[in-house]
């Protein structure tokens, strides 16, 4: 093994031994040394990185993520290696322009849930049912929903506990009654129709296995479109992520129409998302109409008493 590839192992197992997946950067690195030792160079050269950053067909937006990507493992390599280089930031400048996320509706959300009944097993159906009503009360990551396991889900606390979260911390989630009865009916039919199933995970596939994250994707987008949810020409079609969104925005409509302090209870918030800070939850406050009405309405008040 090359000196090159021994410190591109180690740069990812460093990486991930702080909590980082680097699932993306697991397959581009390797090609990035497979790229370099081709061209018989023992190290990382400006030339060479941005070179393999453009190899692919593609959007300017691609090419910037992979150059970024190279130039984390550079600022890595240079710490052994001086003659390294790192290529600057903005060779290749990223112009990513945030798309709004879809914000579903309770009505959305509902049709979405019925649209399950369409599909042919009524077993597929139920967990689909079951997992978008999960994502829904409770903001959770697809990942972190697929990743549940049976005995992560404690129906007696009316808890469920998500250990597969980033950085790969857990956290618990108290659930409302009403979800924790949905989740029991699930179950109740989850262990009658795979008493021995292939995985320990609560959520299942027809075969008994743990769900993957492309098939949920393709069907939320058959169950989008069976429900009538869309958006013109140009947008971004609603996504299965944008659910997360949702329930954040949800969660601080309905702290103002309670009245309470949500600068308090933003950490709260933040805590049950999954982010090491509220600085994090920001991205997903959405500014809609009713959120900026009822914070004006409190911004009044408050300028009414003082």
């Amino acid at each position: 093994m090359s000196a090159l590839r021994q410190a591109c192992e180690d740069y990812l197992a460093l990486r991930r031994a702080t909590g980082f997946k680097l699932t993306r950067h697991g397959r581009m690195l390797p090609d990035l040394v497979a790229y370099l030792e081709a061209a018989g160079l023992a190290t990382i050269t400006t030339s060479a990185a941005l070179e393999w950053a453009t190899l692919p067909a593609g959007h300017p937006q691609e090419w910037a993520s992979r150059l970024s990507v190279a130039r984390g493992f550079a600022r890595y390599l240079k710490t052994l290696d001086e003659t390294c280089e790192v290529p600057l930031a903005d060779l290749l400048p990223s112009h990513r322009r945030r798309l709004a996320p879809h914000l579903y509706s309770g009505e959305e959300i509902a049709a979405l849930m019925t649209a399950t009944e369409a599909i042919y097993f009524p077993q597929r159906g139920a967990t689909y049912r079951t997992l978008i009503g999960l994502l829904a009360v409770t903001g959770m990551r697809i990942g972190e929903a697929i990743a549940l396991n049976r005995d992560d889900v404690d129906l007696t606390a009316g808890l469920v506990t998500v250990r597969a979260g980033k950085f790969n911390a857990a956290r618990e989630l108290p659930l409302h009654d009403s979800t924790v009865r949905a989740l029991d009916e699930y179950r109740m039919l989850r262990d009658r129709c795979w008493p021995t199933p292939k995985a320990p995970a609560f959520l299942l596939s027809m075969r008994g296995t743990r769900l993957l994250q492309s098939h949920v994707r393709e069907t939320f987008r058959d169950l989008r479109r069976h429900a009538g949810i869309s958006v013109g020409p140009g947008a971004r079609q609603p996504r299965v992520h944008d659910l997360r969104h949702s329930f954040a925005v949800a969660t601080i409509v309905d702290w103002y129409r309670a009245d309470v302090d949500v600068a308090a209870r933003l950490p709260r918030l933040s805590s049950y998302l999954g982010h090491s800070a509220p600085e994090a939850t920001y991205y997903y406050l959405q500014a809609t109409p009713e959120l900026l009405a009822l914070a004006a309405e409190r911004l009044e008040r408050l300028e009414a008493r003082s």
